[in-house]
């Protein structure tokens, strides 16, 4: 797919905008830490003795470490996302249904393009006592200890099948262009466009992979593991914890119509 090709190289250029998160990344570029986080050996493996291990909840360990990678990596995302020709073409309004719904498919996508680890801490969820001690809001909950798991593993994922530059960009642009959102006035197109991607994909590995005939099937099963993960869930993790409650279409919308 040339036009979701020709943008491999276009997210390293960086131009002004005035974004939510590019203020942050701006105003945070000198002081922080490398956005690399290496998991500790053993790290989030559940207590075997704990009677409530369901119940156990998870933490990022440096949360303003890895909610500013994942800020960076989101900037990146979209500025991909405008760089496509094809996705230029479309009408605003249907850009918009395509970004709101697939943002967090393509962030993972871009944490496991840019080796982004994360390290995580267990904390038991607390009673209900606790709860009325503290009246503390369900809101302020961390995630729950499952999906954060599953981001884990789709990451892990990825990087055991070492998927190269190209592929990630036909995987960006299959999961892009999704032609079965509701409200989408483009279906056609849009269909034809995820086709594409899917072909230039199954070319690729064709020929750049030739011994391994199920790499392309092993592809569209990372794919399928991003639908197990919820968008609230990604927004909650990594973004809250900066930002705290902001409207994350709106904020979609602000970060879109920047030149990024």
């Amino acid at each position: 797919m040339a036009c979701v090709e020709r943008c491999c190289s276009c997210c390293a250029d960086s131009r002004r905008h005035s974004s939510i998160l590019y203020n942050i990344l701006r105003s945070e570029e000198r002081a922080a830490p490398p956005p690399g986080l290496r998991p500790r050996r053993g790290q989030g493996q559940a207590s075997r003795s704990c009677p409530c291990g369901s119940r156990r909840r998870v933490a990022l360990r440096s949360p303003q470490v890895a909610c500013k990678a994942a800020s960076a990596v989101l900037v990146k995302t979209l500025r991909f996302v405008q760089n496509v020709p094809c996705f230029q073409e479309l009408p605003l309004e249907e850009q918009l249904l395509l970004v709101r719904s697939c943002w967090a498919p393509l962030l993972l996508l871009g944490l496991a393009q840019d080796r982004v680890h994360l390290e995580t801490v267990e904390s038991a969820e607390p009673s209900m006592l606790q709860r009325i001690l503290t009246t503390r809001r369900q809101g302020e909950q961390p995630p729950p200890r499952g999906p954060i798991q599953a981001i884990k593993g789709f990451l892990a994922k990825c990087w055991s099948l070492d998927i190269s530059t190209k592929e990630y960009a036909y995987l960006k642009g299959t999961v892009l262009f999704n032609p079965d959102l509701p409200g989408l006035q483009c279906t056609q197109y849009i269909e034809g466009l995820q086709r594409e991607a899917q072909q230039a994909l199954n070319e690729h590995v064709k020929l750049i992979h030739r011994g391994d005939e199920a790499r392309f099937d092993k592809l569209n099963v990372v794919l399928s593991l991003l639908r197990s993960i919820n968008a609230n869930v990604i927004a909650e993790l990594f973004f809250r914890p900066i930002i705290g409650a902001v409207n994350m279409d709106d904020m979609l919308l602000e970060m879109l119509c920047a030149k990024l």
